[in-house]
């Protein structure tokens, strides 16, 4: 059965460039496929490829039943479009770049839905959001405070507080065990 693998943590952990990096070393060699976002935010630099639209676009889309899964999260709307159900009808395991705040509800449309949580230590996290450049100095401190731990049972954690391909690697590895 295909897997919804819903990968969470908080900003600058690492999430982006970890899903980066497997999905360019799985390379289509097992079926799995990475959705991406719909996000009320410009594409920047080295962030998230994901697909910016409006929050008037955003609205349209939702209305019309195009995500799969939605929410909102420091005044941004983000959505998973609906096609990863077919994905997943098709026999593909599907990886999204979900929210912690949102895994609930994520969990209860999707009931056998696989959470991976990326962890790092606050004071990584704070040096990867200031090297971002894309807050204040007082929003990251903000964010580093409200890091809020995902405590349930049955979740997988990934460690990346060192080298890309080290937490990378245990990544590819988790993913390469779906059956």
């Amino acid at each position: 059965m295909a897997q919804l693998i819903y990968i969470v943590g908080a900003s600058g952990v690492g999430k982006d460039s970890l899903m980066h990096y497997a999905r360019q070393r799985l390379n289509g060699s097992v079926p799995i496929l990475f959705a991406h976002r719909y996000i009320t935010r410009p594409v920047a630099g080295a962030s998230e490829n994901h697909i910016a639209i409006t929050p008037e676009e955003f609205r349209l889309r939702k209305a019309g039943g195009l995500f799969a899964l939605d929410w909102e999260s420091h005044g941004l709307y983000y959505g998973i479009g609906r096609e990863i159900n077919d994905w997943m009808i098709s026999g593909f395991h599907v990886v999204v770049n979900g929210s912690r705040q949102y895994q609930p509800v994520a969990k209860e449309r999707y009931p056998h839905l696989v959470t991976i949580v990326i962890e790092a230590d606050p004071e990584i996290i704070l040096q990867r959001l200031q090297n971002r450049g894309r807050e204040e100095a007082a929003d990251i401190a903000n964010r580093v405070k409200r890091q809020p731990p995902l405590d349930k049972d049955g979740l997988i954690r990934i460690t990346n507080n060192g080298f890309l391909e080290e937490a990378g690697e245990t990544l590819v590895n988790v993913l390469k065990g779906f059956p």
